[in-house]
């Protein structure tokens, strides 16, 4: 964890102030079920993934907005002072932010501000703190790949059973919409001159996971199961690190189109992976080999 917000805090050195957006991805599906929102009561739907904080990817800043103009001194030590707060220690992230945003409500450097305090209430687990934030960066630079790609992933897994129906299909309305610009744009991110050509290449791949892991679950939700099983197959090819939740996902499409090995194979890859997790794979996995002996698996 130590290593991975070191890394998003060299990547804002390199880049500059407000390369500002927050591409880490986040292996937390909010507590809940699938059940009720894919339109497909006959199928298989496990439980959604509980809050696992094992997986945190290296996450950096990717964005095509420029630098803004120069700012008071005062303000510009305020803003540094924000930046130097480790991103492992989210509640006082959350604290200088804040502070910052209410001394300094015009400044410039808003958008360098938003991203971080999205990803800090996510850690926090304030899904409406870091929903907010994250809506409030995109609207300032919407071309910020990473804040897009983390909204992608975040909001559909926020869903629930109780949550109105209304809502879920405005979540999951914005999560195709922010998956779809991430994955549009990031081919398009020129490379920042002094960040290297791995981190750049690992960041960019990161922010793609994510905003096919959103859209994925989202197809997942609306009964689409085999576009989902392209997004997510994607996410766990492109992923440096891949995320347990998404194998998770990819096993539960697979299952729910009857490509039981696929199912079984993504499944046991989320259960080799340490973390809460694990438990539910395997038995999601032990679940798909019996239902394999008694229905017919249909092509590929």
């Amino acid at each position: 964890m130590r290593r991975k917000a070191n890394l998003w805090l060299e990547a804002l050195t390199l880049a500059g102030f407000l390369m500002s957006s927050c591409g880490l991805a986040v292996a937390q599906g909010s507590q809940g079920s699938l059940n009720g929102q894919s339109g497909q009561g006959s199928q298989s739907q496990p439980p959604a993934p509980s809050t696992d904080k094992s997986k945190t990817p290296d996450v950096t800043p990717l964005s095509l907005d420029s630098a803004p103009p120069p700012v008071s001194a005062e303000e510009d030590a305020a803003f540094k002072a924000f930046q130097a707060v480790p991103m492992n220690d989210a509640k006082q992230k959350i604290q200088s932010g804040e502070a910052f945003l209410q001394k300094y409500p015009e400044t410039r450097y808003k958008s360098g501000v938003y991203a971080p305090l999205a990803f800090a209430y996510l850690q926090e687990n304030q899904v409406q703190k870091m929903q907010e934030y994250g809506e409030k960066a995109i609207a300032l630079v919407p071309n910020d790949v990473s804040t897009l790609a983390l909204m992608a992933q975040t909001l559909p897994r926020r869903i629930n059973a109780s949550t109105p129906a209304a809502e879920a299909a405005q979540l999951l309305a914005k999560a195709e919409q922010y998956s779809k610009q991430a994955i549009e744009i990031a081919p398009t991110l020129p490379k920042p001159a002094n960040m290297t050509d791995e981190t750049f290449a690992a960041a960019k791949n990161q922010d793609l996971a994510m905003a096919h892991s959103g859209l994925g679950l989202v197809y997942i939700r609306r009964g689409r199961n085999a576009e989902a099983i392209t997004e997510l197959d994607e996410a766990v090819k492109v992923d440096p690190n891949p995320d347990p939740v998404n194998y998770y996902l990819l096993g539960v499409a697979n299952k729910n189109t009857s490509h039981f090995d696929d199912a079984i194979t993504a499944f046991n890859k989320c259960a080799s992976s340490p973390g809460q997790m694990q438990p539910v794979c395997k038995a999601q996995a032990d679940d798909t080999k019996k239902k394999s002996s008694t229905e017919l698996s249909a092509p590929k």
